[in-house]
This record gives C-alpha cells, structure tokens and sequence, in this order.
C-alpha cells in the first residue's frame, strides 16, 4: 500500500473540496478543477483534509492509490500557485511570440510553426523572443503542452539547436571534423612512437 496515498491532503485558506459521487472537485482563488476518481479508489473531506482509501476487496488498485492522492494534491496546489514551465530556444533566428490565443514560431523549417493556447493556460516570451514560459492550474496540461511543444524541435547533441526546457542539459557531440581532427593527432603520436 502506497505510503503516499495515505497521507492526508491538507486544504489551505481559500480553497474549498468535495467529492461528488466518483468525482474531486477543488476550488480556489485561480480556479477550480476536478479528478474522476479510478475504480476501487475513494475520497473523503474531513476535516479541512481531503483523505484518500482504497475501498474494500479492491487491493489490486492499490496501485493507483499514490497516483490519485498525488493528481488530487497537485489540484490543491494548482487553485493556490500556477505551475510553471520554461522552454528555451536556440538556434539561428529561432524565435517565437505569442499573438492573442495562438503561440508563433520559426524553427528553421520552411513555415512558421503556429499553435492554440488551450483555455487556462498562459503563455509568454521574453523580451528577446527565446524563452517560452507556460503557466497553468492544472499540472498535467501544463506538462503535456510543453512536451509537446518540445517534440517540435528537439535539441540536436551537435550544435544544442532545437527547444529544451530550462536547466536541461543537452549531451554534446563532437562533429566529425573534431572527431577526425582529433582522431589524426592519436594516429599520428601512435605512429612516432612506433618507428622509435
């Protein structure tokens, strides 16, 4: 049985919970949200706590139980303090900016890459048009959207080209120009030492 689960969600000031029927629902000073709970999983509000159980001759979802606490628990956060992401692009005229309900960028490709903000989530660029910051409510959209705004262009190892988030670090790779450069240089001291 997951320790997690068992731990109660505490509610803070302002935000409010219930559960109705198999549904979690939260609200608070950014907003509501709501859980369908799994099967076998249950939920109580008592006293300014939201508790989690795995209701009986269900052990088999004992599984989803750390899971469901920790959606139910990132919904608390979420009405109280936005999530955050932040991307940053590099690259050659790589750039982007956000025009009313829609993101724009260049990536290199041929076209403009042009996406809708989902309903909720915030999106902004810095002055210099290369980092994207993404808040939102609700963790999982947040996480999702910025996963998929990175599968646009991924970091090359070569040149670190492409989107990743900040404070990632991108293994590099030698070109091949420094890989035979430096692989000539081995050849060339194997080779003086043999003749001696």
């Amino acid at each position: 049985m997951s320790r997690i689960g068992k731990k109660p969600v505490a509610l803070p000031e302002k935000v409010k919970a219930r559960v109705d029927g198999r549904k979690v629902l939260v609200e608070g000073p950014l907003g509501k949200l709501f859980f369908s709970l799994p099967d076998g999983i249950n939920a109580d509000v008592k006293d300014a706590n939201i508790i989690m159980s795995v209701a009986p001759g269900a052990a088999d979802k004992g599984a989803l139980f750390g899971t469901a606490r920790a959606r139910v628990n990132n919904m608390v956060s979420g009405v109280t303090k936005e999530f955050e992401k932040v991307l940053e692009i590099s690259g050659v005229g790589f750039k982007g900016a956000v025009e009313g309900n829609k993101v724009s960028m260049q990536l290199g490709f041929s076209h403009p890459v042009i996406l809708d903000i989902p309903q909720g989530i915030h999106m902004s660029f810095d002055p210099k048009q290369v980092v994207l910051t993404i808040k939102g409510i609700d963790r999982e959209v947040v996480g999702n959207l910025a996963a998929q705004i990175k599968r646009i262009k991924p970091p090359e190892p070569y040149k670190g080209t492409g989107i990743k988030y900040r404070g990632e670090h991108i293994i590099r790779k030698a070109g091949k120009t420094a890989a035979g450069a430096s692989g000539g240089a081995a050849g060339g001291a194997a080779g003086g030492a043999a003749k001696k």
